[in-house]
């Protein structure tokens, strides 16, 4: 790859001799001069630890971020071109889609680290009064140095730009001369969930973004951005913040532990902290080698993003089916000799009226362990023509049974051997025909649907979470570590209920609804994947996706 020559005008007030993040200093801050800020970050720990621990998520498919870029220049070189903010864009959804070319470079002990984190960004097309927009707003200034000790950049008044509602959108400052607090220059910072509306988002030096324009060796390929907006997704740096004392943790399971950052772009292995042979994963965009050496997230790390994108960061960006590669290929990493038992009790005629090539891309021996009458009714055009009324037929009498007050006998500490004794015929006794007429039958203060094709489901917090994945109807498990945290969602139950709650009773009543649309939108999930899905059939996923997010919500 051709190194881009350094501007002998940009000097270290623009281009730190190596990577600097202000995310940590502004953290420790924050939770010094913030009221609130230190119980809202453990809050937030705290439920992530718990969606974590639990395997579960809410949102379906893929979300959309609409990102506002303030530019805020004292010179024309930092009034930084339409097409270095496109760069910029076209860089984030490579990397947190996991499609950019240069992750092959990941050694191959890490390759099945790599996670899709499922999220894409776009410039804003609608302002905050509802106007047509380009998502860019450009301010002059005579302002310097913008510090992340003061967050100047991010007011008027300061002299640099006001920030859109940040729960509705990303706020991203680009500007020149950024420091730390102590003088350092900076390649950008970010706000972790839970800090003040006002100073929400993330500030990048204009050297550092983009591949294209100002953007400069080694900082050129785009990648200070992905790694800010990691830690605006709740992300910390991969060795945990400790300087090099091997005792810190960045809270996710998967990234070796290491003694400190790395810079430039170390050979493999680089061991630290006895994490031979294999080392340190330096190439993780959490780390602070240089654009060229970080390539990355782990499928840990996507998990934890994703527990944010469900709790604090649940109100912003548009949910929607996944389109592209690394969620299609999904399936094909399922395991291949699922128990025989799993799907023995479903109907015979379950999968008839599923798509043409509903399953296509599974393996070869995916079912090689199914009774050998497993599907013998089934016709030869099975997945000719999928009907409308894939569900029509559910029995309206579902949740007749369920008491209005449910919820009122639900313990908040939920046992963490509470799960030991699940069935393991989960979807047994699920009906043949579920389906399109089902929301129909869903008392009001249940349906909460999407409006509009690829609406966004809206904020949900389900407190507590702790049920195993669902198990599909072809016995795929949906969740766990395939794909790299690349889940369509899975099944939370919320709390348990108290034992003397009489079988049949509310809560249960509950769970089936959940578990049955579980597995309606695991069909859906799996269409999707292979390309099957109409227009109505997205939409009525979305709607029933938006059902299931409020039973998972009045379970939790």
């Amino acid at each position: 790859m051709a190194v881009k020559e350094k501007d002998p005008e940009i000097t270290e007030d623009d281009l730190p001799s190596r990577r600097s993040c202000g995310t940590s200093e502004v953290n420790e801050r924050l939770m010094r001069t913030v009221e609130g800020y230190a119980e809202a970050r453990a809050e937030i720990e705290n439920r992530t630890a718990r969606v974590l621990d639990a395997g579960v998520a809410l949102r379906t498919g893929c979300t959309q971020i609409p990102v506002v870029v303030h530019v805020v220049y004292r010179n024309a070189a930092e009034n930084v071109s339409q097409a270095q903010i496109d760069s910029q864009i076209a860089v984030l959804n490579a990397d947190f889609r996991a499609t950019n070319a240069d992750k092959s470079s990941t050694p191959p002990v890490f390759q099945p680290l790599i996670g899709d984190a499922r999220i894409t960004f776009k410039l804003a097309t609608t302002d905050p009064s509802g106007n047509p927009t380009d998502g860019i707003t450009r301010t002059s200034t005579t302002t310097t140095p913008f510090t992340s000790s003061t967050d100047n950049v991010k007011s008027a008044a300061t002299g640099g730009a006001d920030p859109w509602p940040s729960d509705k959108y990303l706020n991203l400052w680009v500007c020149g001369n950024l420091r730390s607090g102590t003088g350092q220059s900076l390649l950008g910072y970010a706000q972790f969930p839970g800090g003040p509306a006002a100073t929400d988002g993330v500030v990048l030096v204009h050297t550092g973004f983009g591949n294209t324009g100002t953007a400069a060796s080694p900082y050129d390929l785009g990648r200070s951005a992905t790694h800010e907006i990691g830690h605006w997704l709740n992300l910390r740096h991969i060795w945990g913040d400790d300087g090099n004392g091997c005792s810190g943790s960045d809270f996710v399971a998967d990234t070796p532990n290491q003694a400190g950052p790395n810079y430039g772009a170390p050979a493999f292995p680089h061991p630290s902290c006895s994490n031979g042979p294999d080392g340190d994963l330096f190439m993780n965009y959490m780390d602070y080698t240089d654009d060229r050496a970080m390539f990355m997230f782990t499928g840990g790390q996507v998990d934890r993003m994703q527990a944010a994108l469900d709790g604090p960061r649940s109100s912003i960006g548009v949910s929607g089916p996944c389109i592209g590669k690394p969620v299609k290929e999904f399936v094909k990493d399922l395991p291949k000799d699922h128990p025989k038992d799993i799907i023995k009790e479903n109907p015979k005629d379950f999968i008839k009226d599923n798509p043409k090539d509903f399953i296509k891309d599974q393996p070869k021996d995916f079912i090689k362990d199914l009774p050998k009458d497993g599907i013998k009714d089934l016709p030869k055009d099975g997945f000719k023509e999928k009907p409308k009324d894939l569900v029509k037929d559910r029995p309206k009498d579902l949740i007749k049974d369920n008491p209005k007050e449910f919820a009122k006998d639900i313990v908040k500490d939920r046992p963490k051997d509470g799960i030991k004794e699940k069935p393991k015929d989960l979807v047994k006794d699920r009906p043949k025909d579920l389906g399109k007429d089902f929301v129909d039958d869903i008392p009001k203060q249940l349906r909460d649907p999407v409006k509009e094709l690829g609406g966004e489901i809206g904020p949900i917090d389900p407190g507590p979470l702790g049920d195993p994945p669902y198990t599909g109807p072809f016995g795929g498990q949906l969740g766990g570590q395939f794909g790299g945290g690349a889940t369509p969602f899975v099944i939370g139950t919320g709390r348990d209920v108290p034992e003397e709650t009489p079988a049949g009773g509310g809560m249960s009543s509950l769970m089936g609804i959940a578990q049955q649309l579980g597995g309606i939108l695991a069909d859906y999930s799996s269409a999707a994947a292979s390309g099957q899905l109409t227009a109505a059939d997205v939409a009525r996923w979305q709607q029933l996706a938006g059902v299931y997010a409020q039973v998972i919500a009045l379970l939790g």
